[in-house]
This record gives structure tokens, sequence and C-alpha cells, in this order.
């Protein structure tokens, strides 16, 4: 993980300062992945959250009612390499530890920084994306009312502040 997360620092300097970053290499998709990159089913409303070349969500804080169909739209407008500043949609259970998440999946690479081990503590997640690239996810908002923490699984970034809350109400 640490390897990881110097990555990205480093290669967040290099750009800031003007030093051209080698492209970042492709990543693979897994099955589970695509799943939950699939059009937008018909009948969700769908909430529109930007990222960039910085640690926040646009908006950060979104909201659902109890079991409404929700399709969360993922765009990176950014210019920073992928493997620096890629960016993900991880909405978890309301009993998760984000810190813990985020931890495991620094390490899973090969799965877009979603660890197979963390999937039963989450409700919905995208792809890892790009500058220029956008991944969408459909899921029903649980029916339990409350806040529920999202946050990015590229590693460093939850620890530099990227998360965001749905609440439920």
């Amino acid at each position: 993980m640490r390897a990881a997360a110097c990555l990205c620092v480093v290669w967040s300097i290099a750009v800031l300062s003007g030093v051209s970053a080698p492209a970042a290499p492709a990543q693979p998709r897994t099955p589970a992945l695509a799943a939950a990159s699939a059009p937008a089913a018909a009948s969700a409303r769908v909430i529109q959250i930007q990222t960039a070349d910085h640690m926040k969500y646009i908006p950060a804080a979104i909201s659902a009612a109890p079991g409404e169909s929700v399709t969360i739209v993922l765009t990176h407008t950014g210019k920073m390499p992928k493997l620096a500043m890629g960016h993900n949609f991880v909405l978890l259970k309301k009993a998760s530890e984000a810190k813990g998440i985020a931890e495991k999946c620094a390490s899973a690479r090969d799965t877009e920084f979603i660890a197979e081990s963390v999937k039963p503590q989450l409700l919905a997640y995208t792809k890892l994306i790009g500058p220029g690239e956008t991944a969408q996810v459909t899921f029903t908002a649980p029916a339990q009312r409350g806040d529920y923490l999202f946050i990015c699984t590229c590693p460093g970034h939850f620890a530099m502040g990227m998360k965001g809350t749905l609440t439920v109400k």
C-alpha cells in the first residue's frame, strides 16, 4: 500500500511541478467491475458526480428516499494520469469502517482498487476512471434512513479527504 500511495504522491508532485509523467498502464476490467458500469436502469433517478485533479467529489452530499433506485454517473474532468489521479465511487454499508476498507483496497490494483474481501461491506461501486472517462452504477437506496459514506479507494485518496455522504431520508 505504501508503494502505491507514494507513487500517487510522486506523480502528483511531478505533474504539479511541470514534469511530464509517463502514461498510466491500462487497467484490466473484471466481470464484476464491468457489471458495475452497466447502463442505468430506465426508472432510476440519475445523480451526476464530478471529480478532477483534486481529492473531492462535486457534490459531496447527495440524498435519496428509502428504497429509491439511483444511478450515480461519475465523470472525471481532470488531466493527470489515471494511475496517479484515478477515482471511483464506493458506497459503504452503514456499519462499515471506511479507513479499513480503503487500506485493503489500496493493494487491489488488478481489480481497480476494489478488494474482493471488502465487497460484502459495499452497497455499490464503480470502476476506476481517469481523465475524460465516465462510469456509472445503479443501486437501490437502503431502507434504513441515515447517512451512508462513499469514498474513493485509489491509494491515498480517502486519507486525503476524498469522501462524501448519501443521506437516505
